[in-house]
């Protein structure tokens, strides 16, 4: 039987996100991010479209590699300014039912004693639909700003996370049982102390002796999403990630990263087919290949080449103002995104990729690829990537806010729906019921659910 395709939407709280130069489009909306309006009808219009999801990306530092300066990515508007991502889940929440949340949040530069009350309030907020993508960040610009010369090395920031999933996992799984929460009026108890247990966690990194502030939520763990396709990062992704995202611009990157990661999954123990896979894509469609195609030239009008420089020197640590427009892209290696360079070199072994091309690519959509034309022929191309790559779905990033996930919703998830490729209903529960068919729990084999406390009554701890 065919693989359902599932949709998340890769959207950011700012007002330039993957499609640098297309907020002066005369349709976009993007500069209303600081609208509550804009956020709801947004989520609305993809819990109407059965999305798994919107996944929100999030930043600490700005852009600043270009030109070694922050005033070209201030100038075009490029993930700056930049609104906390957290904040907009309550008021996403309240006007809608079953969308899941995808937030970002850097472990690197917040503690997890603190981070994991913040999830599991929004985890009760939204009746158990909050997800989180682990990051570690890659700009030297927000460990400057957080008290640090500069950031942490690649490796060594996964080695930190690792440790840092303990601590959340322990709070979030172990120090309150099932049952602490009697809620007896009668007795005048609320929670039964015996019932609730202090981690009494001490690492390399963090000491974190006490409970957690919060009573188990919906979901406890929050769904876990993960991003990273380098050795490390795709080791941590096969221990801990539920669902993955990856960008490329050829099936034949997008399939070498989610062999890598299902091989590694299987590695470590776990079901290679119990991780998701959504991979970054840019869907152009219309009533008509015409009109679709008419809106694609429309959008190339607006690529900004500095723009889009400006972000591909940030994810890659390379001062691109340095290079001529005509000079060759290879794969250099550095601390900051290890994957967005070779992304380009290795995408087809017989072409080579100029400064500009790179620009160009990633200007319209990101590193995924450009899907344009009618229902019939984008629902062609969804079925071929998801079928040629092994992936499951696709997080989908926007040329025009809300144009770009309207026509999705209008016209493509009809087509997929017809041809029995895309759900025709949400599943009742959280998150990880909708997007797995079980929950809302973290499933027993995961390490999450392996961590192990003394089991100490907090009130004998203290």
């Amino acid at each position: 039987m065919p693989k359902t395709i599932r949709f998340n939407a890769f959207q950011m709280n700012t007002v330039g996100h993957q499609s640098p130069g297309l907020w002066t489009h005369e349709r976009d909306r993007s500069s209303n991010y600081t609208e509550a309006s804009h956020w709801t009808e947004l989520a609305q219009l993809l819990e109407k479209g059965l999305f798994d999801a919107v996944f929100l990306a999030d930043v600490l530092g700005v852009y600043d590699v270009y030109q070694g300066s922050l005033d070209a990515a201030l100038r075009h508007g490029v993930q700056v300014p930049l609104n906390d991502p957290l904040a907009l889940v309550p008021i996403m929440a309240q006007a809608t039912t079953h969308l899941g949340f995808g937030v970002t949040c850097a472990l690197t530069y917040e503690h997890p004693y603190t981070f994991a009350r913040r999830i599991s309030t929004l985890d009760h907020l939204t009746g158990g639909r909050i997800g989180w993508n682990i990051v570690t960040g890659y700009l030297d610009s927000a460990a400057r700003n957080l008290g640090q010369t500069r950031q942490l090395g690649h490796d060594e920031r996964y080695d930190l996370a690792d440790e840092y999933l303990d601590v959340v996992y322990k709070l979030w799984e172990k120090s309150w049982d099932d049952d602490a929460v009697v809620n007896d009026k009668a007795r005048g108890v609320y929670a039964e102390p015996s019932r609730v247990h202090a981690i009494n966690h001490v690492g390399r990194h963090y000491q974190v002796p006490g409970i957690h502030l919060c009573e188990p939520s919906p979901q406890r763990t929050p769904l876990l999403y993960q991003a990273g396709t380098s050795p490390r990062g795709t080791r941590f992704a096969a221990r801990h990630a539920e669902a993955t995202f990856v960008s490329g611009p050829s099936k034949t990157v997008v399939k070498r990263y989610a062999d890598d990661l299902r091989s590694a999954v299987k590695a470590a123990g776990r079901d290679g087919d119990s991780l998701l896979i959504y991979a970054q894509a840019l869907i152009i469609t219309g009533e008509t290949e015409a009109e679709a195609r008419a809106k694609h030239a429309d959008y190339l009008r607006h690529i900004d080449i500095e723009a889009a420089l400006v972000l591909l020197s940030g994810w890659t640590g390379v001062d691109f103002s340095a290079y001529p427009l005509d000079a060759t892209i290879d794969y250099i290696d550095s601390d900051a995104g290890r994957s967005a360079l070779a992304s380009f070199s290795q995408a087809d072994p017989n072409r080579t990729w100029t400064v500009r091309e790179a620009a160009e690519y990633i200007g319209l959509g990101g590193r995924g690829p450009v899907i344009v034309g009618d229902a019939r022929q984008v629902a062609d191309q969804l079925e071929s990537w998801l079928d040629d790559t092994g992936i499951d779905g696709f997080n989908l990033a926007f040329a025009v806010a809300h144009d770009s996930m309207r026509d999705v919703v209008t016209h493509i998830v009809p087509e997929l729906q017809r041809r029995g490729r895309y759900s025709s209903s949400y599943q009742q529960g959280s998150l990880r019921h909708k997007v797995f068919g079980q929950g809302p729990r973290l499933p027993d084999s995961h390490p999450g659910r392996q961590v192990s406390i003394d089991n100490t009554p907090a009130t004998l701890a203290a």
